[in-house]
C-alpha cells in the first residue's frame, strides 16, 4: 500500500525545521553593505566584496513557529493581492460572463478546424503557443512574475474545457511568463539591476539575449505542447486527472441554459466607468510607456485618451449583444489598463490588485447585484483561494530562518569560493551553478543581484571573462529555478489557486527544468569560447 504523500504545508512546514537545523550547524556570518548609484541614477544597496567575516551566530528553534507569522508580515502584499484576486474572480464568475467567454472562444476553434491547413497544424497548438507568446514577451520586457497569479483563474478552467488539464493552464500563463523572465530581454528587475552595478551600458548585448529568449521559448513551449498533446488523448495519465475533478465539477453551462440580457443596471454601470476614464484621461493625458529603464526606450502618447475611447465604443456594442459581453469587455480592459499601469504609471501588486477588485465590483453592478450580494460572493471567492494564500506565508518563513539566522551570507560566500581556477568555461559554469542553487533560496531576482553581482562582476574581469556573460550566467540562473523553489511566493500562491498540490508540480516539473538548466549552460559556452562575435558582447 502506498504511503500517503504529505500536504504541501506539512512539507513546508519541514522544510522551515530543516533551514532552522542548518542555523545550528553553518556558521553566521555578513557582508558589509553599501548604496551605489547605477547607471541609470536610481540607487542600490550592495554588498562590499572582500567584506565578509563571522558574527555571532544566532542558531533559531522556536523561532520556527514565529518565522510563519514573519513569513505572513513579509508575503503580505502577495497574499491580499490573492484574496482580491480570488473575491473579484467570484463574482464575476457568478454572472457566467466567463462561461459565455469561453464557449465562444470553443466555437471560433471548431470553425477553425474546418481549415485544412489549421487542421494539421493543430488549432490548439496555434492558440496555446499564441497564448505562451503572450506572456513570455510580458515576462522578458517587464519582468511580469506576481500578475500572472490573476490569470491562472481564466486559463485553468479554459485548459480543462479545451481537454487538458489544470497543469496546462498553469503553462499558459506561470510557466510561459518564466521562460521569458529567463531569458529576459528587457527585464528592469534583472537586466536593469544587474548591468546597472556591474557598470555596463543598460540592455547592452540585447542582440545575443534575444537569440536566447527564442530557444528558451522553443524548448519551453514543445516539452509544454508535447504533454498536452498526451493528456488530450490519454486524460488519465494527468497527474492531476483525479484532482482536476474540482474543476470539471464547474463545467461550463450549456449554451441554451444562459439568458442573455442585458438590465438597465449594465448601461449605468458602463456609464459610470466611462466618465471615471474620462476624468482620469484628463488628469493623465499622456502615458509614458517604458520599456526597460531607459529613457531612449520610452515612448509617449495619448493612452488613457485612446482607449477611454475604445471603451466606450466597445462597451456600447457588446451591451447590444448581452450584459455577459459587457464584462468580457471590462475584463480585457482591465488587462489593458493593468500593462499601462505597470509600464507606464510603475504599478505593482498593490495596484493591480485594487485594479482586479474594481473589476470585480463593477461585473457584480452590472448584472444588478445588490451591495449584499456583492460583498457575500467576494468573501465566498475569498474563502475559496484562501488555502492559496495561506501557503504563500507559511513558505516566507523559510526565508525568515535563513535572514534571522545569519547563514545567508554565510552560504552565499561559501559558494562563491568555489571560483577557483577552472578555466574560463568552468568558471562560468560554476558562476552559473552558483546564482542557480541561490535562486532557490533568495527568489527574488533584484535582491539576489545585489548580493551576488557586485562579487561575480569583479571576479569575471580577473579571470578574463565578459561582464556581460557573467550577467547572462545571473539571468539564467535567477530564471529557471523560480518554477520549481519553494520559497517563491509567486509560484506557491499559483499552485494554491490552480489547485496543483506542490509534490505533483515538482514530479511534473523536474524534467523541464533540468532541460533548461542544461540548456541555459550551453547558452552560456559560446560567449566564453567564441571570443566574442555577437553584438553587443
Amino acid at each position: 500500500m502506498l504511503k500517503k504523500v504529505p500536504h504541501t504545508y506539512v512539507i513546508i512546514f519541514f522544510i522551515v525545521v530543516l533551514t532552522a537545523i542548518l542555523t545550528w550547524l553553518i556558521p553566521a556570518g555578513q557582508y558589509e553593505r553599501t548604496v551605489k548609484e547605477l547607471a541609470d541614477g536610481r540607487t542600490q544597496t550592495v554588498i562590499v566584496p572582500g567584506s565578509f567575516q563571522e558574527v555571532e551566530s544566532d542558531p533559531q528553534s522556536w523561532q520556527v513557529f514565529s518565522s510563519f507569522f514573519k513569513g505572513f508580515e513579509n508575503q503580505a502584499n502577495i497574499i491580499i493581492f490573492i484574496l482580491l484576486i480570488g473575491g473579484a474572480f467570484w463574482i464575476m464568475n457568478s454572472t457566467k460572463a466567463i462561461d459565455v467567454g469561453i464557449m465562444a472562444f470553443l466555437r471560433s476553434t471548431k470553425r477553425l478546424e474546418k481549415s485544412k491547413f489549421f487542421r494539421k497544424l493543430g488549432v490548439n497548438n496555434i492558440i496555446m503557443v499564441l497564448i505562451m507568446l503572450m506572456f513570455s514577451i510580458f515576462g522578458a520586457v517587464f519582468g511580469m512574475s506576481e500578475e500572472t497569479i490573476a490569470f491562472i483563474i481564466i486559463l485553468v478552467p479554459l485548459a480543462i474545457s479545451m481537454g487538458y488539464d489544470s497543469i496546462v493552464g498553469v503553462c499558459l500563463v506561470y510557466v510561459a511568463a518564466h521562460l521569458g523572465f529567463a531569458g529576459a530581454i528587457l527585464n528592469p528587475f534583472t537586466i536593469g539591476i544587474a548591468q546597472g552595478i556591474s557598470d555596463i551600458p543598460l540592455y547592452s548585448g540585447i542582440e545575443y539575449r534575444i537569440v536566447c529568449w527564442f530557444v528558451i521559448n522553443f524548448i519551453g513551449f514543445f516539452f509544454i505542447l508535447r504533454y498536452a498533446k498526451r493528456i488530450k488523448k490519454y486524460p488519465q495519465k494527468s497527474l492531476m486527472y483525479k484532482a482536476d475533478e474540482y474543476w470539471r465539477s464547474k463545467s461550463l453551462k450549456q449554451e441554451d441554459e444562459i439568458k442573455y440580457y442585458t438590465p438597465i443596471s449594465a448601461w449605468i454601470t458602463a456609464g459610470i466607468t466611462l466618465i471615471i476614464l474620462i476624468i482620469f484621461s484628463y488628469e493623465y493625458p499622456e502615458t509614458k510607456l517604458q520599456i526597460g529603464d531607459s529613457e531612449e526606450n520610452a515612448y509617449t502618447f495619448y493612452a488613457l485618451p485612446i482607449f477611454t475611447g475604445l471603451f466606450a465604443i466597445t462597451s456600447f456594442f457588446t451591451l447590444l449583444k448581452s450584459v455577459h459581453f459587457f464584462i468580457l469587455n471590462l475584463l480585457a480592459f482591465t488587462i489593458v489598463f493593468l500593462i499601462l499601469g505597470t509600464m507606464g504609471y510603475d504599478w505593482y501588486v498593490m495596484e493591480i490588485g485594487t485594479l482586479f477588485f474594481v473589476m470585480g465590483i463593477l461585473s457584480g453592478l452590472a448584472v444588478n447585484n445588490s451591495a449584499n450580494d456583492i460583498t457575500k460572493l467576494f468573501l465566498e471567492g475569498s474563502k475559496d483561494i484562501l488555502s492559496a494564500a495561506l501557503v504563500v506565508g507559511l513558505a516566507g518563513g523559510i526565508i525568515v530562518i535563513l535572514k534571522d539566522g545569519k547563514i545567508l551570507d554565510t552560504i552565499m560566500n561559501s559558494v562563491s569560493g568555489s571560483l577557483s581556477d577552472t578555466g574560463k568555461v568552468g568558471s562560468t559554469g560554476v558562476m552559473y551553478g552558483i546564482q542557480t542553487f541561490l535562486n532557490v533560496i533568495i527568489p527574488s531576482g533584484s535582491a539576489k543581484a545585489a548580493l551576488t553581482m557586485p562579487i561575480m562582476a569583479p571576479f569575471s574581469d580577473l579571470i578574463e571573462i565578459s561582464r556581460q556573460t557573467t550577467v547572462l550566467a545571473f539571468q539564467f540562473g535567477d530564471g529557471f529555478t523560480n518554477m520549481i523553489t519553494p520559497t517563491s511566493g509567486v509560484l506557491i500562491g499559483s499552485l494554491g489557486v490552480a489547485r496543483i498540490p506542490y509534490e505533483k508540480w515538482i514530479k511534473w516539473v523536474w524534467p523541464l527544468i533540468a532541460i533548461l538548466v542544461v540548456l541555459g549552460f550551453l547558452l552560456l559556452i559560446p560567449t566564453v569560447m567564441s571570443g566574442f562575435p555577437f553584438p553587443g558582447f
